[in-house]
């Protein structure tokens, strides 16, 4: 892969440079000393992925991503000091379109290989995003009975935060539908990210544990790097399979999870990011005769799913992102 690394600092420039040589497969495509920098890079030499940092000179790493999404959209990785510390400005950044977050690797001499792994790890998780579609094969599903409160299952990724934050900051307080969001998140911070979603919203939002049962009013976001997944009994629960999808947790295994064992009404909304993941689920959410809903592409930080969902023809509906709260409250009202 062509990497790009957008960062000031020379020691963490440099560490990031040696974990990178350990594969011989990537090459260091440029070095930016300021987010200015990266755009004019992106845009004259586009890599296959960008090594951001957060704090630098002119444009920090969230206004970087936000240009860059918007001049020479590519894959974008935060590279920060602390992914922790930074928590709001990952949440941030992953709103503008960065895929995913990881700490700064060290330059302990006796230690380079094993403090690479992480950032390698990710890497490599990027270029499977970026080979492989989602290969998830749809199973049978059990008879529909049609409750009183549909399931709202939402799936997203690059841009995902903040579509997030409007759709649900957007619904009422009497919202009476059960959520259940599949963002593709690392586990480092999901749980940041469902208390960063909870300040934007009326309703409650936390993550999700085994054995929860979706709540009215209430959404729960997938929060391991497993599969979230309905069970026959109506609960929740996490799994690895399938093992060797790139997308983790996986849209698709939740929708159909959602297909085969949701015994009520349920809505799919697929929202910004990048890849397939969701658009074979919200197909089959949509042949049992859910109602299912696609980000438009202006207002996608990232047109991947979605675009994909439209091509399959699996939502009824492509709408803006600020339309989606508003056709939520009339489905839930209808």
């Amino acid at each position: 892969m062509n990497i790009g690394i957008a960062n000031d600092l020379p020691l963490a420039v440099e560490a990031m440079r040696r974990a990178i040589a350990l594969r011989p497969e990537h090459r260091v495509l440029w070095v930016a000393a300021d987010g200015a920098q990266a755009v004019d890079f992106c845009i004259a030499q586009p890599p296959d992925v960008v090594l951001m940092d957060l704090i630098m000179p002119k444009f920090d790493g969230v206004e970087a991503t936000r240009r860059i999404m918007a001049r020479a959209p590519c894959s974008i990785l935060i590279v920060t000091s602390s992914v922790g510390a930074n928590a709001w400005r990952v949440y941030e950044a992953m709103s503008a379109g960065a895929l995913d977050a990881v700490d700064t690797p060290t330059l302990a001499d006796h230690r380079v290989a094993d403090a690479a792994q992480p950032l390698l790890a990710k890497i490599d998780q990027i270029g499977r995003l970026l080979d492989k579609p989602a290969a998830y094969q749809q199973r049978p599903s059990a008879p529909l009975t049609r409750g009183d409160a549909p399931l709202i299952a939402i799936g997203a990724s690059a841009g995902g935060p903040g579509a997030l934050a409007t759709i649900l900051g957007n619904l009422p307080p009497d919202f009476s539908a059960p959520i259940v969001i599949v963002q593709h998140v690392d586990k480092a911070f999901a749980q940041g990210m469902a208390q960063w979603l909870d300040e934007q919203t009326l309703l409650t939002v936390r993550a999700a544990v085994s054995g929860d049962t979706p709540q009215p009013g209430q959404a729960l976001l997938a929060a391991t790097n497993d599969h979230l997944h309905l069970t026959r009994h109506g609960s929740l629960d996490y799994t690895r399979e399938p093992a060797d999808t790139p997308y983790r947790p996986s849209v698709d295994v939740f929708f159909h999870s959602v297909v085969e064992h949701w015994h009520g009404d349920a809505v799919g909304v697929l929202l910004t990011g990048m890849g397939r993941d969701g658009a074979i689920g919200l197909k089959a959410m949509r042949a049992k005769g859910y109602q299912t809903i696609a980000q438009d592409q202006a207002t996608s930080a990232v047109y991947g799913m979605p675009k994909a969902a439209a091509a399959l023809d699996a939502a009824r509906l492509i709408l803006p992102l600020g339309s989606i709260a508003g056709e939520l409250t009339t489905i839930i009202k209808r």
